[in-house]
This record gives C-alpha cells, sequence and structure tokens, in this order.
C-alpha cells in the first residue's frame, strides 16, 4: 500500500478513535494537546538532527535533473545542476515548511474553531510523516540511497498511479542542456 492510501487509512481509522475520546474533560484534552505538542517536537528535532547529519556528512556528488513542467505550463522542464548536499538540505526544508504549516493550521483550528479531535489525528500522521520521510531513512536510519530513497525523488502516485517526479535520464539532461546553451547563444 503506498503512503497516501496509509495516510488516508490511517486519519480514517484516527477519526472513529477519537470519537470515543471524552474531549469534554479538561483533563483528556490537555493530554491531547500535550501528546500534540509532544509529536510535533520530536518530529521537528528529528528534521533539525537530519539538516545536521547533511551538513556534516557534506556529500559534493553533483546532481544532474530536469525538473517536471508546471501542470499549466507549455514550457518543458528546467534544468537542475545541484549537490547532494544542496538538494538534501532544500528537501529538509519542505519537510520542516510542511510542519510549521500544519502547526500553523491546527493552532488556527484549535485556538480559534475550537476543534479538538484534529488535535489527535494531526498528532499519529506528523509521526507517520517522520516514519515516510525519505531523508530521514537514509540519513538518520542509515538506509542506502538506491531504489525509492534514489535522487531526486519521485512522487508516489495516489491510487496506484505512477509515481512522478523530476527526469534522471541521459537524453532528457542532454536535452535540457542543449535547451540551455541556446538560450545562452541568443
Amino acid at each position: 500500500m503506498n503512503s497516501g492510501m496509509q495516510n488516508l487509512v490511517i486519519s480514517l481509522g484516527a477519526m472513529q478513535v477519537a470519537r470515543k475520546i471524552p474531549f469534554d474533560d479538561p483533563d483528556v484534552l490537555n493530554y491531547v494537546r500535550i501528546a500534540y505538542v509532544s509529536a510535533q517536537v520530536i518530529v521537528l528535532a528529528i528534521y533539525y538532527y537530519t539538516s545536521l547529519v547533511i551538513k556534516r556528512k557534506n556529500d559534493q556528488t553533483v546532481l544532474k535533473y530536469v525538473e517536471p513542467p508546471s501542470a499549466f505550463s507549455s514550457e518543458p522542464g528546467a534544468l537542475v545542476t545541484t549537490t547532494v548536499r544542496d538538494y538534501d538540505l532544500s528537501e529538509t526544508s519542505k519537510l520542516l515548511r510542511s510542519v510549521y504549516m500544519g502547526v500553523a493550521m491546527m493552532g488556527f483550528m484549535h485556538l480559534y474553531l475550537k476543534y479538538t479531535q484534529p488535535l489527535f489525528i494531526q498528532s499519529l500522521m506528523g509521526l507517520k510523516n517522520l516514519y515516510d520521510a525519505k531523508l530521514v531513512a537514509i540519513h538518520v536510519l542509515g538506509k542506502p540511497a538506491t531504489g525509492d530513497l534514489q535522487r531526486p525523488f519521485k512522487t508516489p502516485g495516489m491510487f496506484g498511479a505512477a509515481p512522478t517526479g523530476p527526469q534522471t535520464d541521459s537524453a532528457s539532461i542532454a536535452e535540457a542542456e542543449k535547451r540551455v546553451g541556446a538560450k545562452k547563444e541568443e
């Protein structure tokens, strides 16, 4: 089962469990708040640790790929030349940004709109996303960067669709280099 389907199943299961939790009890609500904050602190700490490991490794291997074109653009994808260190740090930055956005949304939903069930669900989902993070698997758990963990990372498709992401084949890279060279000559 791919990650998107797992997230859906976990969310639906957590919603069923959350219906049984008495959020009206202030003690239970405080425990759920503590669990949510603890889960987010753990996730942030591990992502920051991952970025420190990436900086310490300082892998300067060149990474070339063709970024996929945007959905509404007729332009071909752009050539990206970077290092493994810079690529991993940019991906870690995206992970951190997604945690910050989730905390901001949850703060709004809980503090302003007074929703309590999402606290329970998001504390589980934060840990699930940490488990799915490819950079954590590579740099913290020590898994080799092969197969699904090969850079640049592909985005898994929903409901069995083929994964999408940057093109790494030499023909695509050569074509993008030609386009870049043609633009420089003009």
